[in-house]
């Protein structure tokens, strides 16, 4: 059964059932903000460490912006898969299953290995990339009434963590012997919180199936036939290619302009914090208009004259920059998780589409990291890459006007 907020307005019969009602939807509410907790932070807390990372195992830049890329091409990879593990297991068996590899893939990262360091982050990508696909769609089926709220609580907890993921980082890895790995493995406590606080959906027997379609394949086939689809998708992978190089590179950026280590963590979680309101505010303001174009163009504005700050190379202009990239951030993954929901008809085509845009998308952001470490080894400096980040925000504009217009795919 359902707990959208419409029945628990008009189908409670009495004071003990409407109570018990508000239980599950509590329950549930709070289980999804704890799993958007383990979504972000495994991976934004790896950037602050990159150089510790390299100066401890000897990797290269190419080698640690792979640290970024491998959870990404596992999105790619997994993503499709989401919607038929829902169809046969549910949706709330399907995350529990999607927490419990999150929470493998961090504990790996403790191992003194770097076998194990990559093995780990892989493996966590797949967890991560599963609960990418389910959680919107669990949002359309079970919060009806409350999209745009659900998606900013959900969005909100996601950034937040990844903030204070890339704060602590530096701190964490000296408050132990070991090093960079514990301000990597100590994650895996919050992925347990997030199953232990899961158990009851499962344990209940909440196994309301997705019903993707008799035919998995036939539903793909449309969304791949659709311009819409592909302007989402090609948002999504824009957004997170943006995103996902930046918690990689911007603290070595940082550093050559004479930031300490710490202090280049910091700025980082500012970034990310300040894109916290976005995140929460867009995705509501997103549900209460048929058109979100003017918020798509705002977005990517913000992205634009951030990057555009940031490769002044002024001083004075990088905070700034900063803050603005992280407020583009917040506001672009709101916009496109909004986009599954309000450009598709039900809960099985937002999860096809979701799993379609994060599979096509993320094996496009994939490249991100790498790329850039590659060209700052081939021209001994940030400035191509920081220009690069203001073309790609441009062409994110271009896409985003299209996926914005009201519309639903046919």
């Amino acid at each position: 059964m359902s707990l959208s907020i419409q029945q628990h307005a008009s189908s409670p019969s009495s004071a003990e059932e409407h109570s018990a009602a508000s239980k599950k939807f509590g329950l549930l509410l709070a289980g999804i903000i704890v799993i958007a907790a383990t979504m972000r932070s495994p991976i934004t807390a790896t950037g602050p460490v990159v150089e510790m990372i390299r100066a401890d195992t000897g990797i290269g830049h190419t080698m640690a912006g792979l640290l970024t890329s491998l959870p990404l091409l596992a999105f790619a990879a997994v993503s499709p898969f989401a919607p038929r593990l829902a169809k046969r297991w549910g949706l709330e068996i399907a995350l529990f299953v999607a927490i419990m590899i999150v929470t493998l893939g961090v504990a790996l990262r403790l191992l003194p290995s770097v076998f194990a360091l990559y093995a780990g982050t892989a493996i966590l990508g797949c967890g991560i990339a599963l609960s990418n696909v389910l959680l919107p769609s669990l949002i359309k089926r079970d919060f009806p009434l409350r999209v745009g709220i659900v998606t900013g609580l959900y969005s909100v907890s996601m950034n937040i963590f990844g903030a204070i993921a890339s704060g602590i980082s530096v701190p964490a890895s000296g408050a132990t012997s070991m090093g960079w790995r514990a301000s990597l493995g100590m994650w895996a406590l919050l992925s347990i919180l997030a199953l232990v606080l899961w158990i009851p959906h499962v344990a209940a027997g909440r196994r309301q199936k997705l019903q993707v379609s008799g035919h998995v394949q036939g539903s793909t086939v449309r969304l791949r036939t659709s311009s819409l689809a592909w302007a989402i998708t090609m948002f999504m992978g824009l957004q997170s290619l943006i995103f996902y190089t930046t918690i990689t590179w911007l603290p070595e950026i940082l550093a050559e302009q004479g930031f300490s280590a710490t202090s280049a963590g910091w700025i980082l979680s500012l970034m990310q914090m300040v894109s916290v309101p976005a995140s929460f505010i867009v995705p509501i303001l997103a549900g209460r208009t048929r058109d979100q174009r003017v918020l798509t163009i705002m977005t990517c504005s913000s992205l634009i004259i951030g990057y555009s700050f940031l490769l002044s190379g002024i001083s004075s202009l990088v905070t700034a920059g900063v803050i603005l990239a992280g407020i583009g951030a917040g506001a672009s993954f709101g916009v496109v998780t909004m986009f599954f929901v309000l450009r598709t008809s039900d809960a099985r085509q937002a999860a096809s589409m979701s799993g379609m845009a994060q599979s096509f998308g993320y094996m496009l952001a994939a490249g991100g990291p790498l790329l850039f470490g590659v060209l700052h080894d081939w021209t001994k400096g940030w400035t191509i890459p920081l220009l690069v980040q203001v073309i790609l925000a441009v062409v994110l504009l271009i896409a985003g006007i299209q996926a914005s217009k009201d519309r639903v795919i046919g």
